[in-house]
Parts: structure tokens; C-alpha cells; sequence
């Protein structure tokens, strides 16, 4: 739809537009028969775990202005061999049928690969948000929501919807609320319907950062593994690394600040919709966002050399590249180009499966969606436990765990004759609060991923990229729940 006149300084139009490529789904299907040619499970198990099971589609009417406007959007469940079904809520101009499934199926993988109990899930809707206002977008949120619910596409047990591009916490606020309204009370775990939410309406400690801090464990731990790293003639650790970021969103921006100020990477260059910033030295990136927050764009920060367009970026000379975008940034077209050592998977998809061959041919490490960007999934997965559970996590323990600290150091002290300082007394006397315990979760299922996926990788001749082995581990687990369910000899 045409821009508003009224909100013309807001809106825009939404460049990251879709290249013409593969198909997204097509693609992410690719990738699976490429990766269940090697395991031996029956061809109508296969053509289970690879389909969709529900796609619904519809279109709902919101009053906008004085004038109706339609709006189109989907909910797709990929998987419902583990319940409920689990997966964000897109708001784009550009979302279609096909990115949908495609990042549902996507959804199904990631959380078997990272031992999360939900099957996989996806939701959109056609629409740039920001062409409307916070009012507009509360009633096209809502409106929604019911739609769902009347479909029972939404529900703690059945399918718990979460942020994605477009969305935020205040849209999971309106779903929650929307779901609680619809059913009257009777739900006593009704705000488990959706994660992502305020801390306020039971969302829990960490989640904002957590896909952009899980892209930093996998990353981090991946460059800890020198015999993995041989293979492709890389060094290992993350500090001095020089790294590339495509995309400042959410994801891009935590990815970007953890690798910097936990890792001590050097950020060098980061690429957005509306152009990118360069420096070989390095950028910090705190400057580099409160410059955006002043100024509206990372373009013309003054510490880099502002790029025309981002996507330029992307054929950069790096130790590692980060797309945290949108899917199918990297095509045929681009992938002889590439310079980065490491590709790291910030967003859902960013390689398409044709460019993929080219990049491995190169002798490009590649940590794949699936697993890299599993963080966001998996501490929604600990958000949902907590508003089941109805108590915050940490809230039963911390002081305890203080006390016991505070008697072992005491102890220390008195057989010892050596006092510690406030600080360091502070500092081994603190319990585990929430943030402390998500964090510590979030880093444990990282590593336990990876080491998974890669040893099955060394024990399978037949697989060639970390990619299989990643679909390979994921298909393991799908095929396994369905056949203990009886489903399948």
C-alpha cells in the first residue's frame, strides 16, 4: 500500500526485498533430502517429517483511518510431533506462504537440534508496520490473535507464537491479552500462550538478547575447537577476529555487542537495510547504536566510512561474516564473491541452498540457522516453563545459595587468617538470580548442540558440512518421537 502522508517521516518501504532465487521452502527442502539421503529411514517417514502439517491461510478486515483495509496472513504448523507447536510472528510487506513454511520447517529442526520439546511453527502477516500507528498496529495485532484462537492456532498446549522481524514484546503484550480475553479466565496458563513478553506480563529475564547472545556461545565455541577449525585453516578464539555483521536488528545488534565486549572481537564493518559502515580498526558498537538512536540510520557515523549500500559488505574481506537479516542474502550471484573464513547464521535462511555449494567448495566454515540461532527458541522455551511453573526462576534458591556462600567464606577466613574485600566477597556471595540462570541455560544448551552435532559429523563418512549433520541430528530425534509414538514400525 501506498505511504501515509501522515506518517511519512516513519514509513518506508522495505528494501530488503526478496532476490529472485530458489524458492525459500524449496531451498530449506534441499538441505533435508540432501541430509536424510544418508540416513535409512523408510521414504513415507521422511515425507512425514518433511511436510507441513497445518497451513492456514486467511484474510481479516481492520477499520484504518475510516476505511477497511484487508490484511493477509498465515500460521503455519510444520510438526506436530511435540506439542504445543512453536515459532514467531512475522510483520512484513514481503512475507508469503512459501517463507512461512519455510521457517517453520526451519522451526522443527532447530528445536530438536537444541532438545527444546515443541514442534515447529510459524505466523505472518503482509503488512509494514511502519506505515502505522502504535493504535493501527494494536488493532491489526488483535485482530490476529483472534483469528488464531478461533482456529485454535494458538492455545499454551496446542501453539505458542513468539517475536519475530516486524514483531516485538508490546505485539506478544496484545496476543496474550487478546488469548486471555477469548478465554474468559479459564486458562490458569494463558500467558504461556505466547513468549517474548515483557518482563511485566511474564516474560522472563534474557529473552530480548537471547538469539544475538546464542549466536555468540555457538560462535565462541565453535572457534574454541582447533581441530574443527584445522580443516578450514583457521585459527582458534574469537578475540582479534575480525567480524562482519549484516543486520542491526535485535539479533544483529546482541550478536554484534557480545562478540565485542565478551569475546573481544573487532566489529569492522555492520550492514543495514538503508546502507552500511566501515572501519578495518573496528567500531564500538554502543557508539555505533546510539548513533542510530540519534540520528535514525547507522548511515553517516562518523567514526566509519558509510556505505551506499549494505549488501556490499557482505563480499568484505572478514574473519567471519554474521547475516542477521532475512533469508536468501547470499545467492549464486554474490557467493564467488565472498571473502569470509566463517559464515555464521545470525538470521533464519540467509544462504540459499544453491549458494551453499559454492561456499563449501571455497572451504567456508559455515555454522548453520538451525543450530546458531536456536538461542531465541531456547529461552522461550525456558519463558514458557516459567509462566506454567507460575514462579520466576532463581526465586526459591538465590538467598539460600547467598547464605551457604556467605558460611564458606566466613569458614575460609577463619582457618585461613586471610580476609577477601567487599568486592571480591560480593562477588562469591551472589546467588543466581533469573538473568544469571537463563544466561547460564542459554550457554549450556549452545555447547551441547554443537558438540552433538559434530560428533555425529565425525561418525558419519557420508556427511560432508556441518549443515547435514545438523538436519541429520534433527531428523534423528523427529523420526525417533514418531516411531515411539507408534506411528511408524
Amino acid at each position: 500500500m501506498a505511504k501515509r502522508a501522515s506518517l511519512k517521516s516513519a514509513a518506508r518501504t522495505e528494501t530488503l526485498a526478496k532476490p529472485s532465487v530458489i524458492p525459500f521452502f524449496k531451498s530449506v527442502e534441499e538441505n533435508f533430502n540432501k541430509a536424510v539421503a544418508v540416513t535409512k529411514y523408510p521414504q513415507g517417514l521422511a515425507d512425514q517429517i518433511r511436510v507441513c502439517n497445518s497451513v492456514y491461510y486467511f484474510q481479516f478486515p481492520v477499520r484504518i483511518r475510516g476505511e477497511i483495509e484487508v490484511f493477509e496472513a498465515w500460521r503455519v504448523e510444520h510438526s506436530q510431533h511435540k506439542l504445543p507447536c512453536k515459532g514467531g510472528i512475522r510483520f512484513s510487506e514481503l512475507v508469503d506462504q512459501d517463507e512461512v513454511m519455510a521457517l517453520a520447517a526451519l522451526m522443527t529442526f532447530k528445536c530438536a537440534i537444541v532438545h527444546v520439546p515443541f514442534g515447529g511453527a510459524k505466523g505472518g502477516v503482509k503488512v509494514n508496520p511502519h506505515n502505522y500507528t502504535t493504535e493501527e498496529l494494536e488493532r491489526i495485532t488483535r485482530r490476529y490473535a483472534s483469528q488464531l484462537v478461533q482456529k485454535n492456532f494458538i492455545g499454551p498446549s496446542v501453539d505458542v507464537p513468539a517475536p519475530d522481524y516486524g514483531t516485538g514484546e508490546r505485539e506478544m503484550a496484545w496476543i496474550a491479552d487478546t488469548y486471555a480475553t477469548f478465554t474468559s479466565g479459564e486458562d490458569i496458563n494463558a500467558m504461556a500462550c505466547v513468549t517474548g513478553k515483557p518482563i511485566a506480563q511474564g516474560g522472563v529475564r534474557g529473552r530480548k538478547e537471547a538469539t544475538g547472545l546464542g549466536v555468540f556461545y555457538g560462535l565462541r565455541h565453535a572457534l574454541s575447537k582447533s581441530k574443527d577449525l584445522k580443516r578450514y585453516g583457521i585459527e582458534a578464539g574469537i578475540a582479534g577476529k575480525k567480524i562482519i555483521i549484516q543486520g542491526f536488528g535485535n539479533v544483529g545488534y546482541h550478536a554484534a555487542k557480545f562478540i565485542q565486549e565478551e569475546g573481544d572481537g573487532i566489529i569492522i564493518g555492520v550492514a543495514e537495510w538503508d546502507g552500511g559502515v566501515y572501519n578495518p580498526k573496528g567500531i564500538i558498537v554502543e557508539e555505533l547504536a546510539e548513533w542510530r538512536r540519534e540520528n535514525g540510520s547507522i548511515t553517516g557515523f562518523p567514526k566509519a566510512k558509510t556505505l551506499k549500500r549494505g549488501a556490499q559488505l557482505l563480499e568484505y574481506a572478514c574473519d567471519v561474516l554474521v547475516p542477521a537479516a532475512l533469508e536468501n542474502q547470499i545467492t549464486i550471484r554474490n557467493a564467488p564473491r565472498i571473502k569470509a573464513k566463517i559464515i555464521a547464521e545470525g538470521a533464519n535462511g540467509p544462504i540459499t541452498s544453491q549458494a551453499e555449494h559454492i561456499l563449501l567448495d571455497k572451504g567456508v566454515f559455515i555454522l548453520p540457522d538451525m543450530y546458531l540461532n536456536a538461542g531465541g527458541v531456547t529461552v522461550s522455551y525456558f519463558e514458557w516453563l516459567k509462566n506454567i511453573s507460575h514462579i520466576r526462576f532463581g526465586r526459591m534458591g538465590k538467598r539460600f545459595d547467598e547464605g551457604v556462600q556467605k558460611r564458606m567464606i566466613d569458614s575460609i577466613e577463619s582457618l585461613t587468617g586471610k580476609m577477601f574485600s567487599d568486592k571480591e566477597r560480593k562477588m562469591l556471595m551472589t546467588g543466581a538470580g533469573e538473568r544469571d540462570l537463563v544466561y547460564s541455560g542459554l550457554e549450556d544448551t549452545m555447547m551441547f548442540a554443537y558438540d552433538e552435532i559434530m560428533d555425529l559429523w565425525r561418525a558419519n563418512k557420508k556427511v560432508k558440512d556441518m549443515r547435514t549433520a545438523a538436519y541429520v541430528s534433527a531428523i534423528d530425534k523427529v523420526a525417533t518421537a514418531y516411531m515411539q509414538l507408534g506411528l511408524f514400525p
